[in-house]
């Protein structure tokens, strides 16, 4: 079920988040979100290099992505543990 944007608004602040909108992410978080592609292509093509990894995984490690991506836990896919 989707959720309103006042109700993502409420569930970041609740998980401790400061994101003002989830659904309009700062330029900042989008050029994260957007090396996080770039790099997992890259690690996934034949000349893929484990810097692609080890900068996928630093990315995925701040704490700005990590906020953005529990509050969209509705829109995204489930993690596999």
């Amino acid at each position: 079920m989707a959720k309103s944007k006042s109700q993502l608004k409420r569930l970041a602040v609740q998980r401790g988040g400061t994101m003002s909108d989830p659904l309009k992410p700062s330029l900042s978080l989008l050029c994260k979100l957007g090396s996080i592609v770039v790099h997992a292509d890259e690690a996934s093509s034949p000349g893929g290099h484990h810097f692609d990894v080890a900068t996928i995984r630093t990315l995925l490690a701040d704490q700005e992505v990590n906020e953005w991506l529990k509050t969209m836990t509705v829109y995204l896919p489930a993690k596999r543990n």
